[in-house]
């Protein structure tokens, strides 16, 4: 296999920040967080419009750049657009789209509605499509992150609204995590088209979930490895498809919060690399 590159998605890198409801935005400096991903081996970091925000006001769109090329960065990735089947997503739809053109972002990630509520097929195609065509014109991709506790719970769930919606920028992301809690059995990864994968994410967990499923995937991932998923085989279904990466690493925990950063994130690499090889 080709030397495949790592993305450490935004939480990650975040230190002692987490999706919980409140204030999402990380404590740790960008710089610290860059120079910790690099010093890992990952070539790809992930932000979140909380922590892009402030780092552009910061750096600037050629400084931030620089900040990550100078650090070997080559994969950025952007998130979250949540709402964006209604107008309340324009703010940070605006705002990431216009980053990702600057930046040069890889690709964007987007929510589905995780009240699982009522919602019209149709119109959610017809929304996707035309965020995608934004994502486009900004020189990127968006990626749809189904979640098992949503209304698109499934990789079928996902695949069958990104196939409907027809736009190559748009595709899905997916995470091991998500996967596995669904039920879904590598073979049925294997069989998802390579051209609507936008991302892949790793980690692993233990057999049964704790609490809900947003409480478990946010308080007790653990490392590529250390707990019960099917990880070489959803690796091997996905390189059926002919994806190669990048291979986005997201650990979420209590435990990989209260690490030292850099320590953290090495161990995120390294359970990974051990994994892609």
């Amino acid at each position: 296999m080709p030397d495949e590159r790592l993305l450490a998605t935004c939480w990650t890198t975040a230190g002692a920040a987490s999706p919980l409801p409140g204030d999402q935005r990380s404590p740790v400096p960008i710089r610290k967080r860059v120079a910790a991903a690099s010093a890992a081996g990952f070539q790809g970091i992930g932000l979140l419009h909380a922590d892009l925000m402030p780092a552009l006001d910061q750096y600037g769109s050629g400084g931030l750049r620089a900040l990550l090329d100078d650090h070997g960065i080559v994969d950025l990735e952007l998130e979250l657009i949540t709402g964006w089947w209604s107008a309340e997503s324009e703010p940070v739809r605006r705002d990431l789209l216009a980053a990702a053109e600057a930046l040069g972002a890889r690709h964007i990630k987007v929510g589905p509605d995780v009240s699982d509520g009522p919602w019209e097929h149709d119109r959610w195609v017809a929304a996707f499509a035309a965020l995608a065509a934004e994502a486009a014109e900004a020189g990127t991709r968006v990626g749809l992150e189904f979640l098992p506790w949503s209304n698109i719970k499934t990789v079928h769930d996902g695949l069958a609204l990104v196939r409907a919606a027809g736009h190559p920028a748009g595709g899905l992301i997916i995470d091991v995590w998500h996967t596995e809690r669904a039920h879904t059995p590598p073979a049925d990864l294997a069989a998802v088209p390579v051209e609507y994968i936008v991302g892949v994410e790793l980690n692993d967990a233990d057999a049964e979930p704790v609490g809900t499923l947003f409480e478990d995937t946010v308080h007790r991932r653990r490392l590529c490895g250390e707990g019960t998923f099917d990880l070489a085989g959803v690796v091997a279904a996905l390189r059926d498809t002919g994806w190669r990466g990048p291979w986005g690493v997201e650990i979420l925990s209590d435990e990989h919060r209260r690490a030292p950063l850099r320590r953290a994130v090495a161990d995120a690499f390294r359970t990974a690399r051990a994994l892609v090889g």
